[in-house]
């Protein structure tokens, strides 16, 4: 099984690079990007899930609606992703369900920071992806924490696939900068040993960042951006569907394993 997802959030990155950058300019980016995002899974015939701040939902409501029409999952992801703050994970549900009409059953704390399992249990969260068990020192030294889904509490917990042993992220900057070919072996590896792969990008990828320097944007960040990334998704989502493997929503795979146990 392949768990899809996107940070629908609103573009803040050129701030952690002391640049004055807006809500509004922000959410430009980002509308652009989802729209690409969007683009690739329609063509390819696949669902994904998308965690969404309280910004991206009341400033984008339109998208939020293509979101749903389409057939994704929307789950939430705070309200300000500059500012988190603890009362989000109640709040982000309510705003995420007032403008899509639906339920929303999944959380995922921005820049996968910890969040309260007590909290995310009390407002009523199925699962919560907050956790990247990946070895990358000065942001994620999660070695002991477990790799593949398991319960806390009454919340399933979904971290984003690492690869067994070395703990090699395979997220969004891994398909930036590796080479596609190696990229996709790592992928087809862990989808071989724990019996599905989870991912996650941000629409704000799918901008050209390249063709603004103003945003200060590091080079591993805006490395095949734009287009090219596109065409990086594009491909890894046909190489996925080569290998058999069906494209579900987090809460379909909470579901699955849930009725497993």
């Amino acid at each position: 099984m392949i768990l899809l997802s996107f940070d629908t959030e609103e573009f803040d990155v050129p701030r952690e690079h002391g640049v004055d950058f807006s809500l509004d300019d922000g959410m430009k980016v980002s509308v652009v990007g989802t729209n690409r995002i969007l683009d690739c899974l329609r063509q390819n015939g696949v669902r994904a899930t998308f965690f969404c701040t309280g910004n991206f939902a009341e400033r984008a409501p339109e998208v939020m609606a293509r979101i749903v029409a389409e057939g994704h999952e929307v789950a939430c992801h705070g309200v300000d992703h500059w500012r988190p703050e603890p009362s989000d994970v109640e709040r982000s549900k309510q705003i995420v369900e007032r403008v899509t009409g639906r339920a929303v059953y999944g959380y995922r704390q921005p820049r996968m920071f910890p969040v309260s399992d007590s909290e995310i249990e009390r407002a009523g969260y199925r699962y919560n992806s907050s956790l990247n068990p990946a070895f990358i020192p000065g942001r994620y030294m999660h070695l002991s924490a477990p790799r593949t889904w398991f319960m806390r509490g009454g919340v399933m917990q979904i971290p984003a696939s690492v690869t067994p042993l070395l703990r090699f992220p395979l997220f969004w900057l891994a398909l930036h900068n590796l080479p596609e070919r190696l990229y996709h072996a790592l992928v087809r590896r862990v989808v071989r040993h724990d019996g599905y792969f989870v991912t996650y990008f941000h629409p704000w990828e799918f901008y050209e960042l390249r063709e603004h320097p103003e945003f200060r944007m590091p080079f591993i960040i805006r490395n095949h951006s734009g287009m090219d990334m596109v065409g990086r998704l594009d491909r890894l989502i046909k190489m996925l569907k080569s290998m058999g493997q069906p494209f579900v929503t987090f809460t379909e795979f909470a579901d699955i394993n849930r009725s497993k146990r």
